[in-house]
């Protein structure tokens, strides 16, 4: 509806003041008159004019088709409730519960003894249900009623933080126990020297060798745990640096093995090949693999170490060790940090149970495959894969 117009009285009342004064000055009144009138009109226009209408936007409510076209692409698992009676479920709500859930009853849909809790209790809530979907997964659950009617029902997947947080507090644990043993064999040894002057000196020799063993075993640990968290930190930059793998192989492989070691280094074919990497975290590869070669292989048996090209065009770096092998069980957790077939065994052998880990998530960087295979009484082989840069293109 439009306004209706009034006479801007105050305005022309203004103009005819000021008319007055300029004709008592002497101006011409046929000019005053028409100044008074100008000034009176254009009040007029401007100012009795009304704004032009606003549109009211348009009203409707929002049908239950319109809110699950809103809602049916959302990450995040959304249902709605009509008297419990589930009438809304997006795609994500149907992965994790079932295709079926439409048109159940909301209680039957989760068959959780947490969520039918928190279901049937007033008012909004929440609450964190374990194995809803699969038996480890974790969801914080919320729950907000509309009305007496309807209710929203939102899922929140929890598990891969509740996982990260678990492997954070096992590393913890693991790193504090592996530093704590030798800690406490060092301080044993140095408290019994100090306080029996009598210490015979073969005896005196012997403790002072096992002191000394025990600190460079700490040194490495810590060596190790800093690639580690130096790895882990690069994991997201992919390497961009073209690196020749041959010699980098041939001088990483002799490194690990030194000069008491030289002798069981055998290495097989070595194709010339080129690939995008990081130049110190490949050397530290091939360290890490020879050196498990040489400490868990036979004294007396050769590691072979050899560099080709897979069917599919990779660079394959194979090191195959010839030794007591490893039990099929424990294949699959050897990569995982402080995992040890023979935990004796590896400590005497100086390892730290972190080399393997470290070159998973080398590999993993470099956009590559680690692959096992032991046969017991045999040996070892390890395999890695990583995409070769094609010659052309260097």
């Amino acid at each position: 509806m439009q306004q209706a117009r009034t006479f801007p009285w105050p305005g022309v009342a203004i103009a005819g003041a000021a008319c007055f004064v300029a004709g008592m000055a002497g101006t011409n009144i046929w000019l005053l008159l028409a100044i008074f009138l100008v000034w009176s009109a254009s009040l007029y226009l401007v100012t009795a004019t009304p704004p032009a209408p606003v549109a009211a936007p348009a009203k409707g409510p929002f049908t239950q088709a319109t809110i699950g076209e809103l809602i049916e692409h959302s990450a995040t698992p959304l249902l709605m409730t009509d008297r419990n009676r589930v009438t809304i479920a997006n795609q994500a709500a149907r992965d994790v519960l079932g295709e079926h859930i439409l048109g159940q009853d909301v209680r039957v849909a989760f068959r959780h003894p947490s969520a039918i809790a928190l279901l049937d209790r007033k008012g909004p809530g929440s609450a964190t249900i374990h194995g809803l979907a699969r038996r480890k997964d974790i969801w914080r659950m919320n729950r907000q009623e509309i009305d007496d009617r309807f209710t929203v029902v939102e899922l929140i997947n929890r598990t891969a933080e509740a996982q990260i947080s678990r492997a954070h507090t096992d590393f913890v644990a693991n790193a504090s126990h592996e530093l704590r043993t030798p800690l406490a064999s060092i301080i044993g040894y140095v408290e019994t020297l100090r306080e029996d002057g009598n210490v015979p000196p073969e005896t005196q020799k012997k403790f002072l060798t096992t002191i000394l063993s025990e600190a460079n075993r700490l040194q490495n640990l810590v060596s190790d745990l800093m690639s580690l968290s130096r790895v882990e930190a690069e994991k997201h930059d992919e390497p961009g640096e073209s690196v020749d793998l041959k010699p980098l192989v041939e001088m990483s492989a002799r490194d690990a093995a030194g000069a008491e070691r030289f002798e069981r280094i055998e290495f097989g074919d070595l194709q010339p090949m080129t690939v995008l990497g990081d130049p110190r975290q490949l050397e530290q590869l091939v360290r890490n693999l020879v050196d498990n070669a040489l400490k868990y292989g036979s004294a007396d048996e050769k590691v072979t170490v050899s560099l080709s090209e897979t069917s599919d065009g990779n660079a394959q770096l194979t090191v195959m060790d010839r030794g007591e092998g490893i039990a099929e069980e424990h294949l699959p957790h050897l990569t995982r940090r402080f995992y040890r077939t023979d935990p004796g065994r590896s400590r005497a052998s100086g390892g730290t149970g972190l080399g393997l880990a470290i070159v998973k998530h080398i590999v993993e960087r470099h956009r590559g495959r680690l692959d096992i295979t032991s046969k017991v009484g045999k040996g070892t082989v390890v395999n890695v894969r990583i995409p070769r840069v094609a010659q052309e293109s260097i």
